[in-house]
């Protein structure tokens, strides 16, 4: 069941592929023309250019080769002088930290020794309180006790009274 096209329909397509082949050739042809030109254009700067860029290339050049050996000797110098940074850095290092640790040693000891001056000192007021507050105790028991018996001498009688609380707890 094959139908056959008429002849014209490939007349028709064989004139458009055609067309298009043609028209793809005068667009390639266009761009090649142009092309020309532009490089036709970029040799007449280049012949311009020329001589000025000649003399700075070839200056820039003995410039690299009389300068490349100070260059080496820079780059070395540098080289050498990071080095030496680096190992002073290194000892700087070393020696804060000794000092860091040392300081805090040293911090330390004093905190010991204030937080034992501390101690004593409320070792020592506990010692003087003990020391000032039992005499102070037994004479104000001796005084009620002289009071007491002063009373009992006087006639009062304080069989109804409880005793006071000195404020010492015994």
């Amino acid at each position: 069941m094959h139908s056959q096209l008429p002849p014209i329909y490939y007349i028709i397509f064989t004139g458009i592929t055609c067309f298009g082949v043609l028209l793809q050739a005068f667009v390639l042809l266009g761009m090649f023309l142009a092309l020309r030109r532009m490089m036709a254009k970029i040799h007449v700067i280049t012949d311009e250019l020329r001589p000025h860029l000649l003399p700075i290339v070839s200056t820039t050049r003995n410039v690299v080769e009389e300068s490349a050996p100070k260059i080496k000797v820079a780059v070395n110098d540098l080289v050498d002088v990071t080095r030496k940074l680096r190992t002073e850095t290194d000892h700087v290092s070393a020696t804060l930290d000794g000092l860091l640790n040392r300081a805090n040693a040293h911090a330390n000891r004093v905190d010991e020794m204030v937080t034992a001056g501390i101690d004593s000192a409320a070792h020592a007021k506990h010692a003087v309180q003990h020391a000032v507050s039992v005499p102070i105790r037994q004479a104000s028991a001796l005084f009620a006790g002289l009071k007491a018996g002063f009373d009992v001498l006087r006639g009062k009688n304080h069989s109804g009274s409880q005793p006071t609380d000195d404020g010492y707890g015994e």
